[in-house]
């Protein structure tokens, strides 16, 4: 029998870790993936990092298809959904502690659906303007 994937369960978990150690959480967005309504302008590379802090936030709602939530960009509001396939990262801004998601065994290719936790993988992707590094991603034990 194929189970569902793990993806949803272990970002809601991650995110109350994250939001219990009073961190602030951050998603690592894949901008290019079908579905995904993020605001253009700040994307990079293709990916795109959001605060879901709930100082940031409103409405908050992590399903196990889809995230969506309203925060402001500029100052301007926006809706922003994002399929949870589409989640590269989540993590903590102040240490850079939390998860990277690779591909699920038997997951769709198409989904990105993913099982993989690396340290350090996502190097180039915490990499803001100037050059200078964002938070690293750790295994978290």
């Amino acid at each position: 029998m194929t189970m569902t994937s793990s993806r949803p369960y272990l970002l809601r978990a991650l995110l109350d870790w994250i939001s219990d150690n009073g961190q602030t959480a951050h998603l690592l967005v894949d901008a290019t993936r079908p579905g995904v309504v993020v605001p253009t302008q700040f994307v990079q590379d293709g990916r795109i990092t959001l605060n879901i802090g709930p100082a940031a936030v409103q409405a908050l709602d992590m399903g196990n298809d889809w995230i969506s939530f309203s925060a402001r960009f500029a100052g301007q509001p926006m809706q922003v959904s994002v399929p949870v396939g589409a989640v590269l990262a989540i993590y903590a801004r102040e240490n850079g502690q939390g998860m990277m998601f690779g591909s699920e065994p038997g997951g769709d290719a198409d989904t990105g659906e993913g099982e993989g936790v690396g340290e350090g993988e996502g190097a180039d992707a915490g990499t803001k303007p100037g050059g200078r590094k964002g938070p690293s991603l750790k295994v978290v034990k």
